[in-house]
């Protein structure tokens, strides 16, 4: 934020049959007229020694938004109408190193460590890390049974791939594959699974394992 200052001048005209004050000033302000951002879209962000909270502060930042996109994206407001995701959570770091995102998150970006168009304290760098995103509008893969989202939750559907493996499908049989087990309860270890369980799905997390029942 930019200091705004004003310098003012009196001038006096003295005349013989009267006496005349006329007042004239004038101002002098920042660069940058009012309304200027910080932040900008393509998550440029202008350094400067007080950072505030909100769009721009912090490069994605929780409960900030990101742009439409697959491959690339922006960091935008989330009021515009260029948003379409907003960030539940901002961790530092690789996925597989970091604690998992939220459940119902629907996907994540991954940050590179270096970022100078997205610089956070005007260093020059961005700290690697990802953020856990929720679109704003439907639909919502990260929801039980969407058939998506980074992570396996109760309510999801899966189908065999061979060899152990499983992937996630919706459970309404929208998706390309129909599926052929739901996780049904989420415990600590497989014999706490009901007996109707016929196959294990590691969920990750404080109780990792998921019980599912053929559909």
């Amino acid at each position: 934020m930019r200091e705004r200052g004003s310098v003012g001048v009196v001038c006096a005209l003295l005349a013989l049959l009267a006496a005349l004050l006329t007042g004239c000033s004038g101002s002098a302000s920042g660069a940058g007229g009012a309304g200027e951002e910080d932040g900008r879209l393509g998550g440029e962000v202008t350094p400067s020694p007080t950072r505030t909270s909100g769009y721009g502060a912090v490069f994605l930042a929780v409960d900030e938004c990101s742009s439409f996109g697959t491959t690339s994206f922006t960091e935008v407001a989330c009021t515009g109408e260029r948003a379409a995701a907003r960030v539940v959570a901002r961790r530092d770091g690789t996925v597989g190193d970091g604690p998992p995102c939220p459940a119902t998150t629907d996907f994540v970006l991954h940050i590179s460590a270096q970022s100078p168009a997205s610089d956070e304290d005007g260093d020059g760098t961005v700290a690697q890390g990802y953020a856990c995103m929720r679109n704003l509008q439907p639909p919502h893969p990260g929801d039980p049974g969407g058939g998506g989202g980074p992570r396996t939750i109760v309510g999801d559907c899966v189908y065999a791939l061979g060899d152990g493996q499983v992937r996630e499908t919706a459970c309404d049989g929208e998706g390309e594959r129909k599926p052929e087990y739901e996780v049904t309860k989420a415990v600590g270890k497989r014999a706490e699974c009901p007996l109707s369980t016929a196959l294990y799905v590691q969920l990750g997390g404080e109780q990792p394992v998921g019980c599912a029942r053929p559909v």
